[in-house]
């Protein structure tokens, strides 16, 4: 690698850390100290079958926090690149320039508005109707919550390192717990015993296509959402309750409706015409181990029919709660937006959606 793309992968992971330093405490203790191994697992290129010990993250924890210190008060850096400058969050412009090294690069704002930027080997990129998706493997550079996919208007960024250490982290969570749960019956359909690598790069192969199926229904649900207000775009609007509730259980709960409604478009439709036909029963499975709680909580009809497959082999009640998903959530979405617009009072926002679960 030559000392321009050396520089900037140091820039990039410069802007990492100012974003780590600023949004570390976001997490709860066992959340953050759960990433920061990983992410010393990541630097170091340590194999997911070797276990880390306290001993091992303990000193290079405290070197990196020392680091964040010095960090958390300076601004982002541009990038250089073949003699030109590039603000830290210009996507396109940036990735022109370094498609011609095979490099992908993204920065983006997620949860709470945390800032997002990875630099990687560009494995490939996929036009899918109108939308350009690009996949990535090796990463050079990146932050410590290394979201695994990210929709920014109709490019997708989907990476496959960052999805790997995801899905380990998840599942490695799950084994350790030992209980029979949907996490565990997704990892018995491959060979973690044995040869944790290959099982993970297998499942990972497979969960990609739903990580897609996500994104692009992420989109979609953007411009359903822009419909639902004759006066006001609707998506602008969701964005700015999301902005308005920020840190608070509404956004929590907006940000599962969000993620619902995406499902119901393009995620479910894909994996239950898969099941059906008798493939990637593992990754139905997956799928309902990785809802987050408030996910389960608000939609507890979507719970119940997954117990009823799991314990009958019957798709009919996940079918008919999927149908009905779209809907019922577009019309609660309606509902918060026009509420939003009349009066911007989160209790009143929580206590809607609260009545409105899918049960």
């Amino acid at each position: 690698m030559d000392k321009q793309l050396k520089d900037v992968i140091d820039t990039v992971q410069h802007n990492c850390h100012i974003a780590d330093a600023r949004h570390a405490g976001d997490y709860t203790l066992c959340v953050y100290l759960l990433k920061m191994r990983e992410m010393y697992r990541w630097e170091q290129s340590i194999d997911f079958k070797t276990m880390l010990t306290t001993d091992d993250v303990g000193d290079w924890l405290t070197s990196r926090e020392g680091v964040w210190d010095e960090l958390e008060e300076q601004e982002y850096k541009n990038l250089e690149i073949d003699e030109k400058t590039f603000k830290p969050f210009e996507n396109e412009l940036i990735n022109s320039t370094l498609d011609d090294k095979k490099l992908v690069y993204n920065a983006g704002l997620g949860i709470r508005s945390r800032p997002h930027f990875f630099i990687a080997e560009l494995e490939k990129f996929i036009q899918h109707d109108d939308y350009t998706i690009f996949i990535s493997n090796k990463e050079f550079a990146r932050d410590m919550a290394a979201p695994p996919a990210m929709a920014q208007g109709k490019n997708i960024f989907v990476r496959r390192e960052s999805l790997r250490r995801v899905i380990w982290e998840i599942l490695d969570d799950a084994r350790v717990a030992g209980l029979d749960n949907p996490l565990t019956r997704a990892m018995s359909f491959y060979d973690f015993e044995t040869d944790p690598e290959t099982a993970i790069n297998q499942m990972t192969e497979v969960e990609i296509e739903y990580v897609i199926e996500h994104e692009i229904g992420e989109v979609k649900a953007g411009e359903l959402l822009g419909k639902l207000n004759v006066a006001n775009d609707g998506d602008q609007v969701w964005n700015e309750m999301l902005d308005t509730y920020s840190q608070t259980h509404a956004e929590i709960m907006l940000r599962a409706i969000r993620d619902h409604i995406a499902d119901s478009i393009t995620t479910l439709p894909k994996l239950l015409e898969d099941v059906s036909k008798g493939e990637n029963m593992a990754s139905l499975h997956f799928y309902f181990g990785n809802l987050t709680a408030m996910r389960k909580h608000l939609a507890p009809k979507l719970v119940d029919a997954y117990q009823q497959w799991n314990e009958t082999g019957s798709l009919d009640l996940i079918q008919q709660s999927a149908d009905l998903s779209k809907n019922h959530w577009l019309k609660l979405s309606q509902q918060l937006i026009e509420q939003f617009l009349a009066a911007k009072d989160s209790s009143t926002i929580e206590e809607i959606i609260t009545e409105n679960k899918l049960i």
